[in-house]
């Protein structure tokens, strides 16, 4: 008969470290569970190791890993989870080779991604949870997933996992059948998958699709951001599929008629219509008349008589406004609007209220190099052109005669409706002098007035009637003179003779020295400026007049001489 002693030696022989064995709880503690696996001794197990100590009761049979077979108290040492572990990890290589497929439960997070139980733990890089990797990983914990297996490691005992490769594989799947199915013209459903400046990229269930910005809406959209949101689910109609490179362009506006079509029946030329300012521009205004509808009104049309230049000075954004239909062009999809026709043009009376030979008056309003701006009324200026100022002055500048805010008297010459002008004169108030000249001035004639200006050449003498003459150097006195400066000064009154008069080029001149001539030295002189060949006059020196401006201010370097080449004789003074 088998002694005890021998049995428990015998049933020992088969029990060594590393093994699973199964084990029956004995006693439950708080902190550990007393085993027998009929050993000679009893082992005990971390309470800590079980998923739901609960379930563990006295007399529950429990496999169990022995890892050693005494310690210093002389009590086997198990592991009850690492048995669980062991069973697993062999089943693991069974059924889990790299590339097959196994589900698990997200276990926890960790440094660089998750924890998954499939059996044995395995890791998750977070690079391989998704095609774009979740913002909050504890969502995930507790969830259960299918996962591919993409490495399996025997020495270290570990699992890496990927359920990106699932979910890409799927997609293409999906993408390949989409692709074969699809034409132009479908509606599909689709979520908006990422948002551009140009568009939105709609995932169609595995096939991205562009949606470009100028088909979202018959409307002005600035960013794809005012109607669409990154989640979002919406229809969208397939407009063009290239195969050969998976392309797909989408359309959302073209769910809805396009609204040019019937727009000649909606808008009429003369119509008034009403609708808000959309964007300014510096050469008009777009007013969205409705969805998808836009016109523009030009700055001309802004105003019959201001001169705007941007039209920011008078509209702002998101305004409301009323305006007139001026032309349509549906091909072109154009709606031409203008706020001025809401009133009527002053400037279809301007012809009745000033017509030519009208005597007005009004405010030097501006100041130009060619002319100046008279208001004659608001909104209505008269321009009046340097040359219709004086009759017998050369003006360079209106500033030489006239000041901003002075009012000044004139007659309309030229009204042009369609260009919005008028021509206004001052010196046609007056007669022109040079028409009567040889009623007030004849060769001889011995007249007095003041030198005006100063020149290498001369002097300017102003004479009655607004006229001025000229004293060449040569006719100041019979002793030759260096410098006209020398002898006469601005201000200074003289006494000449008229020894020249020429109509046609509305030129007078004058000689000092002659006023004290007898009649026959005044023929003699008279002969003298005949016999000179045209162009010699020396009256009709061309840089008389055209140096008038420029006397005084600096000196001459040398005399200039009497006679003057005729291609400088071009200019015409006064």
């Amino acid at each position: 008969m088998v002694t005890m002693k021998e049995a428990l030696e015998q049933s020992s022989v088969s029990i060594a470290a590393g093994q699973i064995v199964k084990g029956k709880a004995i006693e439950i503690r708080p902190k550990e569970v007393l085993v027998d696996i009929g050993y000679k001794s009893e082992g005990v197990i971390p309470i800590a190791e079980f998923d739901d100590p609960s379930q563990i009761q006295v007399g529950s049979e429990i496999e169990v890993l022995v890892e050693r077979l005494e310690n210093k108290d002389g009590m086997v040492v198990l592991s009850y989870e690492k048995a669980k572990f062991k069973k697993n990890w062999e089943r693991i290589l069974q059924i889990a080779s790299e590339g097959s497929k196994v589900k698990g439960k997200v276990k926890s997070v960790v440094k660089g991604g998750l924890m998954v139980d499939i059996g044995v733990e395995a890791f998750l890089p977070a690079s391989q949870i998704d095609i774009v990797p979740p913002k909050n990983l504890e969502e995930l914990v507790g969830k259960e997933f299918e996962f591919k297996v993409v490495k399996v490691s025997k020495e270290r005992q570990n699992v890496v996992l990927s359920r990106r490769e699932l979910i890409e594989q799927e997609r293409n799947e999906r993408k390949a059948k989409l692709l074969a199915e699809i034409q132009v013209g479908d509606i599909r459903k689709g979520i908006v998958k990422n948002i551009t400046d140009f568009g939105a990229f709609i995932d169609l269930n595995g096939l991205d699709g562009l949606l470009h910005i100028t088909d979202m809406s018959w409307g002005r959209i600035s960013h794809p951001s005012e109607i669409l949101q990154i989640g979002q689910e919406l229809d969208v109609v397939v407009l063009d599929i290239d195969r050969e490179k998976e392309r797909v362009s989408l359309g959302l506006k073209q769910k809805t008629q396009n609204p040019w079509e019937n727009i000649d029946e909606k808008y009429k030329v003369g119509q008034h219509v009403k609708g808000k300012v959309v964007n300014l521009v510096p050469y008009g205004a777009f007013v969205e008349l409705e969805p998808g509808v836009e016109g523009l009104i030009h700055v001309t049309e802004l105003s019959w008589t201001k001169r705007i230049t941007k039209p920011s000075d008078v509209l702002k954004k998101d305004q409301d406004v009323e305006a007139v239909v001026l032309a349509i062009n549906r091909e072109e999809q154009k709606i031409s609007l203008g706020i001025r026709q809401l009133e009527a043009n002053p400037w279809d009376k301007v012809s009745e209220k000033y017509p030519p030979g009208t005597h007005v008056k009004g405010k030097i309003r501006n100041l130009t190099s060619y002319g100046a701006f008279i208001e004659l009324e608001e909104g209505i200026d008269g321009m009046i052109h340097v040359s219709d100022i004086s009759w017998t002055r050369k003006i360079n500048h209106p500033s030489e005669v006239l000041k901003k805010g002075e009012e000044v008297e004139g007659v309309v010459l030229e009204v042009d409706k369609e260009g919005q002008r008028i021509a206004i004169g001052i010196k046609q108030l007056s007669e022109d002098p040079w028409a009567n000249i040889d009623k007030y001035y004849k060769v001889g004639d011995l007249v007095t007035g003041k030198v005006t200006k100063l020149a290498s050449f001369g002097a300017f003498v102003g004479l009655q009637h607004d006229i001025d003459g000229l004293v060449h150097i040569s006719q100041v006195s019979e002793e030759r003179i260096d410098k006209i400066k020398n002898v006469l000064k601005v201000g200074q009154e003289v006494t000449a003779r008229v020894i020249k008069i020429d109509k046609q080029e509305r030129r007078i001149g004058l000689s000092i020295k002659a006023a004290n001539y007898t009649p026959e030295q005044l023929q003699e002189e008279q002969k003298l400026l005949d016999s000179l060949k045209p162009g010699e006059d020396l009256v009709a020196l061309q840089k008389a007049f055209e140096q008038a401006d420029v006397e005084n201010k600096e000196e001459p370097k040398e005399e200039v001489k009497e006679e003057k080449p005729k291609e400088e004789q071009e200019e015409k003074p006064n």
